[in-house]
């Protein structure tokens, strides 16, 4: 029985976890690159330059958002590793506190008094059930998976670089920066309406709305360092 259902629930959870870090690379390497790449078309007259910028944004960005993961990941390991262990030293010093309290939990998830005292006597003859229970039903957290952090940082980089390259990738086909930027708008915009509509189903919003609000971002994001980039370079619009 077992081998059975533990699995199908890490297998959940990990899926889980990895397709929001998919999100939070793809989202953002979508469109930092891209406004970057356009604010740099705006001022230099060399796609090479916008190529070279734009792949050194996308390396330092991939290890930066790769990091930021990673240490989201070792943080929530680590207050739960803190709140376990100070579970237990509770459980040790306080009991009667700690019992109360699983017996008020019990009360709140609808059991009798009665029923809620007996389930209370037999939870806390095994004092790691005990804390587990408290763990989930006190303070409200799951045990994270330890090897999840290195995981989130290779996923969020490698979704980062993925989505840099996307907006990048049409400098190296075209002569010229302002070239560069047309192409690069339409591939991007493209696949921001289709990554915001999918990203918008998979989180129960509505899809269109959230098509036209991903793409909007990135829009916006690249029109405002074109202006700034030709403004500097003193230029007009």
């Amino acid at each position: 029985m077992n081998p059975i259902t533990a699995p199908t629930a890490e297998k959940h959870l990990t899926s889980s976890a990895i397709l929001q870090d998919i999100v939070i690379g793809l989202s953002d390497g979508l469109t930092v690159p891209f406004a970057l790449a356009a604010g740099l078309s705006g001022a230099v007259q060399s796609s090479g330059l916008v190529i070279t910028a734009g792949l050194a944004e996308i390396v330092a960005g991939s290890i930066a958002m790769g990091l930021g993961g990673y240490l989201a990941g070792r943080t929530e390991v680590d207050h739960y590793a803190a709140e376990l262990a100070r579970e237990h030293e509770e459980v040790r010093t306080v009991p009667d506190v700690e019992r109360r309290e699983v017996q008020e939990l019990f009360v709140e998830m609808g059991l009798s008094e009665a029923t809620a005292t007996q389930a209370t006597n037999e939870l806390v003859k095994d004092p790691e059930q005990w804390v587990k229970f408290m763990m989930k039903y006190e303070l409200g957290l799951e045990q994270p998976d330890p090897k999840q952090a290195f995981k989130s940082a290779i996923t969020i980089a490698g979704a980062y670089a993925v989505g840099g390259l996307i907006p990048l990738s049409a400098y190296f086909l075209t002569a010229t920066p302002h070239a560069g930027l047309l192409w690069s708008g339409l591939i991007t915009l493209v696949c921001l309406l289709v990554f915001g509509f999918f990203k918008s189903r998979l989180t129960g919003q509505a899809p269109i709305a959230g098509a036209i609000k991903m793409a909007a971002t990135g829009a916006a994001a690249a029109a405002a360092a074109f202006y700034v980039a030709r403004l500097v370079q003193g230029q007009s619009i």
